[in-house]
């Protein structure tokens, strides 16, 4: 199923985030329809450094072609500003497509963006990220390839500012909207009344941001077609490595926490490694033939 046949469905898109092939894995293992490829996740692990317009074209690329090698779900993917103009928007949506990506992200932030959730941003005028919008669509190579277009202009112009350029966007050809920071439920009611009946509209859980955290059922009902939680797993998982390198370092062993570990097989069991020693054995050299 494609993540338009998909996305036509009643249910609401609940897709975790992730930044690499094995959170993917795992992922997929607990039965999720679909992922977020965050660059937020991807600067916090790739280069332990902040959202703040750090992560490349070509990192993001790249991470994506590793997960979705390995994983066959649909991927949305955060393509932040395009990583440039009109002519840079469209070869990141070539290469992105190419890499594997259902749907590219991109957000109407100066340059360099950050965080949505982060004081500080800008956007450039409407008129530029419409443009940006028409490149995107000429540049993809299939239809199935969606567009998802981001406005950051609550925390720049105002709530009512962000859905008049929403509107822009969906006329531009946008296939999925996304109105970032949104402050209370009354603005999430209010975006939902006035596009949910028309486009997908993706909703973005940050704990401890600016969106009042809701569940994918309660988002759902509201009006909402995607829920994302994009930076929760490096947060969970930048938690988890504190406690365990405390640990370590105190006690000298990884005995306090191994109950909450994998050990070596389990984790063999988890990335397959069984199998993949199966599918390597089919080419072992069976000798010369008659032997």
């Amino acid at each position: 199923m494609t993540l338009r046949q998909r996305l036509a469905r009643a249910e609401v898109l609940l897709a975790p985030g992730v930044y690499d092939a094995l959170t993917a894995l795992v992922a997929q293992q607990a039965g999720f329809e679909a992922l977020y490829l965050s660059g937020a996740s991807i600067a916090y692990t790739r280069l332990g450094r902040s959202d703040i317009g750090l992560t490349t074209q070509t990192e993001v690329a790249d991470t994506l072609a590793r997960i979705t090698e390995r994983v066959p779900l649909p991927v949305i993917v955060d393509a932040d500003t395009g990583f440039g103009n009109a002519l840079n928007v469209q070869r990141t949506v070539r290469e992105f497509e190419r890499a594997g990506a259902a749907m590219v992200q991109l957000e109407d932030q100066t340059f360099p963006k950050r965080c949505g959730h982060l004081d500080g941003k800008g956007v450039v005028p409407a008129g530029e990220m419409v443009g940006k919008l028409h490149a995107a669509l000429d540049a993809r190579r299939s239809a199935d390839t969606l567009v998802l277009a981001r406005t950051d202009a609550v925390a720049v112009e105002g709530f009512e500012a962000a859905l008049e350029r929403a509107e822009r966007y969906l006329e531009a050809g946008a296939d999925a909207l996304f109105i970032e920071a949104v402050r209370t439920p009354a603005q999430m009611d209010a975006a939902c009344a006035r596009f949910a009946a028309r486009v997908p509209l993706l909703a973005n859980m940050v704990e401890g941001g600016k969106t009042p955290v809701q569940s994918a059922a309660e988002l759902g009902a509201r009006g909402f077609r995607i829920v994302i939680y994009p930076g929760g797993t490096a947060r969970a998982v930048a938690h988890l490595l504190q406690r365990y390198y405390g640990s370590l370092r105190h006690h000298g062993s990884t005995a306090p926490l191994r109950g909450e570990m994998l050990d070596f097989d389990q984790l063999n069991a988890l990335i397959g490694t069984p199998e993949l020693l199966a599918q390597g054995r089919r080419y072992d050299d069976p000798g010369p033939p008659g032997s």
